[in-house]
């Protein structure tokens, strides 16, 4: 086949996990990692942005039916794409933890309990549960999970509202509900006289759904996932909310029938524990996802593998590239040039892939790599749309359309991540457009009119988000912007000096 027809019929599909669920399972690699949470060892998933948290959790909720047959019901606590469930908390927050904490509690019964009416779950406990959350106007025929939410949100603030100012709470005596509340549900445990009237707390109805839950021999896994869309425009609002879910989860994980699967972005998570989580020393139910060169490569591996035209026109055995790492790195290279730097100090292409995609915790994403390929994919294609010869030694790209791709790259990283996420930023990292890579204390200070130690505390939040690398020694720090960011800010390569002008030159006597 020609190889421009052949380019043509090829992808190494999308960099986001949600544009691409279906296929995902030919790409997937079930690591130990996977294998422990499919086997419900771990409850927290925890990973930089693109590290493959959404692919775990687009692979659960493909995987639906498989883990309903083993027992194990997953419940999705927001939609897979579009608008986040959570939107209209950011313009209504909760004012407290407390009530954040009721709000997650609250909205994960009332969905649990939907999806079980759906599966026809009887009996006198679960029964018990579903008309709390009827009595309460939670639990609707008409079933959205933003119509949910809005509920719980609107109960668990008025619940709290009545007993602050009750000091407790009291029944209508027309009703026998408690006052102030459309329901029975209670946050604290209600006394004899308050259960004779149905009166019931959020934490019992947990224990009744447990127990129904191991009457049917069924778990119930609730999937929380894409929290850093959910609250990405108030930073202050995501703590308050992921602490409290934190909390949510420590409150509920006793129960064995039961489990949040938490999907978490590590700096989310470092985020929200920088002012102190206690929960967080007694959480030993997660992972870190981390990526290997070796993993990374078996990723690319699978993705190129799954080009039905690639595979026939090279004449390739896939079962035995994917079981055999040696062969998946000849594979490699009999498609891409040894290098793109050519020189013997220079690094071999796929070291240089992984480096251009690092940020500056030194972690490189299948995000940034999946992005890159497709990119120099692409490159490839216009290469020999106008008329450039094909790669050489039967490659299928040449060297030269690796520095195009990267722009494009680095200019998705900084706009829809560093600045989507970290508007306040913006500005500082603005004004380093077309300066040197590699900046000094007293540079910054120069180029952003602050004193040297405003300088050094602002370039720390940006080490902190993976902006710039600390290099150097306590004493003499500078700051270095990795290659994933330097495209898209047109960087120069070298040091910044605040003596930039010519040195001045006296006379000797």
């Amino acid at each position: 086949m020609k190889r421009l027809d052949l380019l043509k019929q090829m992808s190494f599909g999308s960099q986001v996990a949600e544009d691409e669920i279906n296929a995902l399972i030919s790409y997937f690699v079930e690591t130990n990692q996977w294998a422990k949470i499919a086997n419900g060892e771990i409850d927290i998933i925890r990973g930089e942005k693109g590290a493959g948290k959404s692919a775990i959790y687009a692979l659960l909720t493909t995987k639906a039916g498989d883990f309903f047959d083993r027992g194990i019901l997953l419940v999705a606590a927001e939609n897979p794409r579009g608008a986040t469930v959570f939107k209209d908390l950011v313009a209504d927050p909760p004012t407290t933890e407390q009530e954040f904490i009721v709000l997650w509690k609250l909205y994960a019964l009332t969905i649990i309990a939907q999806q079980l009416r759906e599966y026809d779950i009887r009996g006198a406990r679960a029964e018990r549960v579903y008309r709390a959350l009827e009595d309460a106007k939670l639990l609707e025929k008409e079933f959205s999970l933003t119509s949910v939410l809005r509920s719980v949100h609107d109960y668990a603030r008025r619940i709290l509202k009545a007993e602050a100012l009750e000091g407790g709470l009291t029944l209508d005596p027309a009703t026998g509900m408690p006052s102030g509340v459309v329901g029975r549900i209670v946050l604290k445990e209600p006394s004899p006289e308050q259960k004779q009237h149905g009166i019931v707390s959020v934490d019992t109805l947990f224990d009744l759904l447990n127990e129904a839950l191991k009457e049917h021999k069924l778990k119930v896994w609730v999937l929380l996932d894409r929290l850093d869309v959910a609250f990405v425009e108030n930073h202050s609002l995501e703590a308050n909310a992921l602490r409290a879910l934190i909390r949510a989860y420590s409150d509920i994980r006793n129960r064995d029938e039961i489990a949040f699967k938490i999907f978490l972005r590590e700096d989310i998570w470092k985020r929200i524990t920088e002012k102190g989580l206690r929960e967080a020393s007694h959480l030993t139910r997660y992972v870190i996802l981390d990526w290997s060169q070796a993993a990374l490569l078996n990723l690319i591996m699978r993705r190129l593998l799954n080009n039905a035209a690639f595979v026939e026109d090279f004449g390739i055995d896939r079962v035995a590239v994917l079981q055999d790492v040696k062969k998946q790195e000849e594979l490699f290279y009999r498609c891409f040039p040894k290098q793109v730097e050519q020189g013997q100090q220079k690094a071999l292409t796929f070291k240089w892939l992984v480096t251009r995609c690092a940020d500056g915790t030194d972690k490189t994403a299948p995000r940034e790599m999946i992005h890159l390929v497709n990119c120099i994919l692409e490159q490839e294609t216009k290469r020999l749309e106008q008329g450039g010869a094909p790669a050489p030694d039967g490659q299928l790209f040449d060297r030269s359309v690796f520095k195009l791709a990267l722009p494009t790259v680095s200019n998705a990283r900084l706009n829809q991540f560093l600045y989507a996420e970290y508007a306040n930023q913006r500005p500082f990292v603005a004004k380093l457009e077309k300066q040197k890579a590699e900046q000094t204390p007293e540079s910054l200070a120069d180029l952003w009119n602050v004193s040297t130690n405003e300088a050094m505390s602002k370039a720390k939040e940006l080490v902190e988000i993976g902006f710039f690398v600390e290099r150097g020694t306590r004493e003499n720090p500078t700051y270095w912007v990795p290659f994933l960011y330097r495209d898209s800010l047109h960087l120069i390569q070298g040091k910044a000096e605040s003596d930039d002008e010519p040195e001045l030159k006296f006379p000797t006597k």
